[in-house]
């Protein structure tokens, strides 16, 4: 893949904002350090910010040309921090407020994808007070109970018992006040990431859990990553397309990653796009464009370049 050329000096200072307060704060900082380490080797002046409650002042006070977010969850893809940032002039990688927050309500994003025809799986939201009976028949079983704004599969459940429902519940709303309930797709996961207007290869996730949760993501080492995944290069092309479609209809811009489920009958279901994919060395987008032939340091350098957009 032909990538467009930076130097070192065009960036300027580069604060590589990670951390925060979300329950994906760890993970956030092994993908900050990843990325800090990857701009030093390239010669960009990378300085690492683990982003607190009084971090907005070193933001300011620091002379920083542009930020590298790599801050996962609550308050770094839900457009908290980049209305921080836009209030004072200081520009960012990926997605702009408005879309970040649309893209992390996993509610709105189903809503505005089914109505310009793309397929997703069907949810409501549910709370305490839900008639199960209900849900089950809206939803059918089983269901995917998990929060409507977090990542990294936290809180999220396969429910194949009407009983354990609430349970779920309960589990997910340890992570946000807003729960849903999912029809579950039985089907290969996979996950299609995007930089800029370029697809990269998609890959294809398997792991023996019911699915891709926490600990096939991040601790178990034998969950397997197949890339060049198992489709047809036709098909794959065109999910390439459903997922550059889904990340426009929600404004999505600079770099992402879509996760999405294929069934036997060879229909895609969306599931969600991640606005700040994971930089770790388990992550997903460094392995998809390693395939593509792009270095870590290329692909950190192309995603800071992000930052340029209008």
């Amino acid at each position: 893949m032909q990538l467009p050329e930076y130097q070192a000096s065009e960036f300027g200072k580069v604060a590589v904002v990670m951390g925060g307060e979300s329950a994906e704060r760890e993970i956030s900082l092994e993908s900050g350090r990843a990325v800090h380490s990857a701009l030093l080797e390239v010669g960009i002046d990378s300085h690492i910010i683990d982003y607190q409650k009084d971090s907005f002042e070193q933001l300011i006070n620091n002379n920083f040309d542009r930020v590298f977010l790599a801050l996962h969850g609550r308050g770094g893809e839900d457009g908290t921090i980049q209305k921080e940032l836009d209030s004072i002039g200081l520009p960012y990688t990926g997605s702009d407020a408005s879309s970040s927050a649309l893209a992390m309500d996993k509610i709105k994003s189903k809503s505005i994808w089914r109505d310009e025809g793309l397929a997703t799986p069907n949810a409501i939201e549910i709370n305490k007070n839900s008639n199960w009976d209900n849900v089950v028949e809206q939803v059918g079983l089983p269901i995917m109970v998990k929060p409507v704004r977090e990542g990294s599969s936290f809180g999220a459940a396969k429910v194949e018992h009407k009983e354990n429902l609430f349970s779920a519940w309960v589990n997910a709303s340890q992570f946000d006040d807003r729960v849903m309930a999912e029809s579950w797709i039985e089907g290969g996961e996979y996950t299609v990431p995007i930089l800029e207007e370029m697809v990269l290869p998609m890959i294809k996730l398997e792991t023996k859990r019911e699915f891709y949760d926490y600990e096939a993501k991040y601790n178990d080492n034998d969950t397997k990553y197949i890339c060049p995944c198992d489709l047809d290069k036709v098909f794959e092309s065109t999910i390439g397309e459903v997922s550059k479609k889904a990340c426009k209809l929600l404004g999505v811009s600079g770099w992402s990653r879509v996760d999405l489920m294929i069934d036997s009958n060879r229909q895609e279901w969306l599931i969600e796009v991640n606005t700040i994919p994971g930089m770790t060395s388990h992550s997903l987008v460094p392995m998809s464009a390693e395939k593509a032939g792009i270095s870590f340091g290329q692909l950190v350098t192309q995603i800071l370049a992000t930052s340029f957009q209008e």
